[in-house]
């Protein structure tokens, strides 16, 4: 539930981050501060850092921009012109997007159920979008939505490689995937929107929860609920996130959304349904 909410809520204090800063700069705070606290914790722990081999390095660098500086990137530019309602919604279709490259390039195959759940939650993807797919000439409210699928899609590839990743202690390799995408991130800021000024109080404490919230701690969350519940049942976040940033941006940032985008959600959660139907009778039982 935690995981859910702070994840959820992740949109909205994005959109508030972004009326002072620009959308490199959310980035790069949002994930320097989350390394740097997540270095804190691996040294206060004493945890030691792990031997680096050359396939082991390669994941890492392939991973770190593709789960953090990519996505984070994408959604900070992208919530420039879509509703923060809409990106929580993206997010949704991450476990569709998994599914099939988890088929190609993992060792999880796709059944029938699986494929139709896929096929629903994209055609929920295209509700969602709208007519405007068809209009990317046309203002940057479409580049803004497809960049949020986009990131989506970056968070599915990630998470395959995650899975084929050598072993390596799970705090640690959060850790160095966020300093990578640190790397990544800061010299694209300086470059593009230079070294930032001091913007207002709130735009600045959002910039600071991102980076310790839902980028540090909701990280450690993670590990903790996979490692005592297991994976299975981290499942049950993907159907959290849409519902909370939905009800964070109707409530909160008085956004006006359409009727599309209800029913968009609602195909994306039936497709996620059905295509885990396996795992969701599991945690019934």
């Amino acid at each position: 539930m935690a995981l859910g909410l702070i994840w959820g809520g992740t949109f909205m204090v994005v959109s508030l981050a972004l009326d002072g800063y620009g959308p490199l700069t959310v980035a790069c705070a949002r994930t320097t501060l989350g390394a740097v606290a997540l270095l804190a914790l691996m040294r206060a722990l004493g945890r030691p850092w792990p031997k680096l081999t050359r396939p082991l390095t390669i994941y890492l660098l392939i991973i770190g921009p593709l789960n953090t500086a990519l996505p984070f990137a994408l959604l900070s530019w992208g919530q420039q012109h879509v509703p923060s309602a809409f990106a929580g919604i993206s997010m949704a279709a991450l476990p569709l997007f998994v599914l099939p490259l988890a088929h190609i390039f993992a060792d999880e195959r796709l059944s029938l159920r699986k494929l139709i759940g896929v096929l629903l939650g994209f055609t929920g993807a295209l509700v969602l979008i709208g007519p405007n797919v068809l209009q990317l000439g046309q203002g940057a409210e479409p580049l803004g939505q497809l960049a949020c699928l986009a990131a989506s899609f970056s968070y599915a590839v990630s998470s395959i490689l995650t899975r084929r990743c050598p072993p390596i202690d799970s705090i640690a390799m959060a850790t160095i995937t966020l300093c990578i995408g640190a790397t990544c991130l800061i010299p694209a800021m300086l470059v593009v929107e230079g070294i930032p000024d001091l913007a207002d109080r709130q735009s600045t404490i959002a910039i600071l929860f991102l980076g310790l919230i839902p980028t540090a701690l909701a990280t450690l969350l993670r590990v903790s609920v996979i490692r005592s519940a297991g994976s299975v049942f981290m499942s049950l976040v993907n159907y959290q996130v849409p519902l909370w940033s939905v009800l964070f941006g109707v409530l909160i940032l008085n956004e006006v959304l359409p009727l599309r985008f209800f029913a968009a959600l609602s195909l994306i959660l039936i497709g996620l349904a059905i295509s885990q139907w396996a795992s969701l009778k599991g945690l019934i039982r």
